[in-house]
């Protein structure tokens, strides 16, 4: 079981990054997924989820309208569209996700991290003013 999270880089302020969450090992299908992240002496924060069947997704104040959370479950990848960028986004950037299968379409995400007990190893995103 393994995530992997990529497309991080060294953007300028109001440039854009997408990210994508890869899984192996296992399938993607109908678990929910989030993204999170950790700004150098900051504690992590929750970005963005997605649900299981893409009905529910969440978005933090700090990026809603900016970022946008999706999945193509026949890639078994997540995608996190990151456009407007600011310094403040700068951070180092996880993706996780869920053991368990949830195809209901009125369930909703959640970015509280111990519910997550698969994560990637982060990739680390940049933004110079």
């Amino acid at each position: 079981v393994q995530l992997q999270a990529s497309g991080g880089g060294l953007v300028q302020s109001g440039g854009s990054l997408r990210l994508a969450c890869t899984a192996s090992g296992f399938s993607l299908d109908y678990r929910a997924i989030g993204w999170f992240r950790q700004a150098p002496g900051k504690e992590r924060e929750g970005v963005s989820c997605i649900s299981g069947v893409g009905s529910s997704t969440y978005y933090a104040d700090s990026v809603k309208g900016r970022f946008t959370i999706s999945r193509d479950d026949a890639k078994n990848t997540a995608y996190l569209q990151m456009n407007s960028l600011k310094p403040e986004d700068t951070a180092v950037y996880y993706c996780a996700t869920d053991i368990v299968e949830v195809p209901d379409p009125l369930r909703v995400c959640t970015v509280i991290a111990g519910l997550y007990p698969y994560w990637g190893q982060g990739t680390l995103v940049t933004v110079s003013s």
